[in-house]
Parts: C-alpha cells; sequence; structure tokens
C-alpha cells in the first residue's frame, strides 16, 4: 500500500507520467471488460440451448449434434501438432545452436517467418487447396487440412522456440562443454528442459489457432458433418461446424450452444497445456 501510495505521489509531480499510467489503467480495463462481455455473451446465449442430443454420436438433419465436430477438432488438433512441432523446434534449435553468429541467412529466416505469421489464415488455405487438393489430388480430406494448419502454425512455433532457446544463458551450455558433454548432449540435456515453458506457450497459441480456425479448414478439409473413416476422407471442426449452423440461418440456437462446447474445449486444452508446462518446468 505504502508503494502505491509512493508511485501515485511521483506521478503527480510528473504529470505526463500521470497520463501515461491512467492511459495504461485503462486499456487494462477496457480490454477485461470486452473480454467478460464476450465470455458472458457466449455462456447466456449459449447455455440454454445445451441439449442431449446435441453430443449424440451421428449427426442428422434433427438433432445437429456436434459429437463428430468435437472428435475431428481433437483430431485436427493432434495432427496439426505432430507435423508442426518437431519442424519447428528442430528449425529454432538449428538457427540458435548450430548457424554461426553473422550468418547472413539466419535474419533472412527470421523476417521470412515473421511475415509469415501475419498471413491471414484464408491465404493459407487457397494454398493447401492448391497444393494438396490439387496437386496430390487428396481432395477435401482431413490430411490436407492438418497439413494445411501445420504449415500455418510453423513459424508461430518457431519463433517462440527460438526466443526461448535464447533466453537460455550461454553459462549453461559452458558449463557442460566444461563437464565434456558435446553440443547434442548439451542441447537435449541443458538447454531444451530449460526452455520448455517457452516452447510449450508457443505450443498453446498454436493449440488456439488450429481450433479457432475456419477459412483455411472450408478449403481444405471440407464440411461433411461426419466422423471420418480415415485421414483421407472429409471432415469438419467445431469452428467450421459452427460457421455452416450460422450461414444456413436455421440452427441459429444450435450455432450458440457450439460455441460454448468451443470456448470450454479451448480453456480446458490450454489449462492442460499451462499445466503441464508448470510441472515440466519444476521438474527441469
Amino acid at each position: 500500500m505504502t508503494k502505491s501510495l509512493q508511485a501515485w505521489k511521483l506521478c503527480l509531480k510528473r504529470p505526463k507520467s500521470l497520463l501515461l499510467r491512467c492511459l495504461v489503467m485503462l486499456s487494462a480495463i477496457i480490454t477485461i471488460f470486452v473480454l467478460l462481455y464476450i465470455i458472458g455473451y457466449i455462456l447466456i446465449k449459449g447455455i440454454p440451448n445445451l441439449k442431449p442430443e446435441l453430443f449424440a454420436w451421428e449427426y442428422n438433419k434433427d438433432n445437429v449434434s456436434m459429437m463428430p465436430a468435437i472428435i475431428n477438432t481433437i483430431t485436427m488438433t493432434f495432427m496439426s501438432l505432430l507435423f508442426a512441432v518437431p519442424v519447428g523446434i528442430a528449425s529454432a534449435i538449428y538457427l540458435v545452436e548450430y548457424a554461426k553468429r553473422g550468418n547472413k541467412v539466419v535474419p533472412i529466416i527470421r523476417l521470412t517467418t515473421e511475415t509469415l505469421s501475419g498471413i491471414p489464415s484464408i491465404v493459407y488455405g487457397l494454398f493447401g487447396y492448391l497444393m494438396f487438393n490439387l496437386t496430390f489430388k487428396w481432395g477435401y480430406t482431413m490430411l490436407s487440412g492438418a497439413l494445411t494448419l501445420a504449415v500455418m502454425i510453423l513459424p508461430l512455433i518457431m519463433r517462440t522456440t527460438e526466443e526461448a532457446l535464447l533466453a537460455v544463458p550461454d553459462t549453461y551450455r559452458e558449463g557442460s562443454f566444461g563437464l565434456g558433454a558435446g553440443r547434442l548432449r548439451t542441447i537435449f540435456k541443458v538447454v531444451l528442459p530449460s526452455a520448455v515453458p517457452g516452447i510449450l506457450s508457443g505450443v498453446i497459441l498454436g493449440i488456439g489457432r488450429i481450433v479457432g480456425e475456419t477459412a483455411a479448414l472450408i478449403y481444405t478439409a471440407g464440411t461433411v458433418a461426419g466422423i471420418p473413416n480415415s485421414l483421407m476422407d472429409s471432415g469438419r471442426t467445431l469452428s467450421v461446424h459452427m460457421y455452416a449452423l450460422l450461414s444456413e440461418g436455421l440452427y441459429t440456437e444450435q450455432a450458440h450452444a457450439t460455441a460454448v462446447v468451443l470456448l470450454v474445449l479451448v480453456l480446458v486444452i490450454n489449462y492442460c497445456s499451462s499445466l503441464a508446462a508448470k510441472k515440466l518446468g519444476v521438474k527441469k
């Protein structure tokens, strides 16, 4: 309490600092209010429309079940991470640990990844459609959608992993080298365990983008409302399912219920990922 009073007295002596402090607090209040408003709106609109038939195993026009979409969302998330995480982490390890300092290619790669992170998802959808659907002749399949999402989140995972590796002090590496460990052993036994929380933060952000993605999947995975028999069949995720219900204009209430389930699913996945990051951070 005393520190807060001292901070406010200091701000009163400096009007610009007081103005900046008020703007920061106002921005935080507005952000929290908007977040709570969106969550409250989704819950108020969606919870009354949650009915048992929405969780039936098979989809039809009578129940408009979202269960196939839930299963497809989990499958799509797992597949996309399976493709993107190893490649993204390996690329970051090369840039930080193996690329020579002063290498002119490294800044170009970093600039490219940052640029790719800002490209709209519909562009990735068109790329996936041209590459996987037409060139590889896979058609609208879960595999096409997963690879497209993997390409989309790859720059994000790569950059967050690189920043996490750069945050590891060089003294850790020097100590490992001094004990006789090689570079590869140092990376896997010393550097990566220390960077796990930062790496998982990027993975969590990637999961959020996968679960909420719609445009890229419409062009690649399709909108079939059912559980696919294989990766070469079409299927829709929860976000695509909600978009399809709203675009038809006949199942608005079911779409609101789907939004609640999607919100809960994202919160559960993020909570589990954060919990895993904390446990791994304590173990290291």
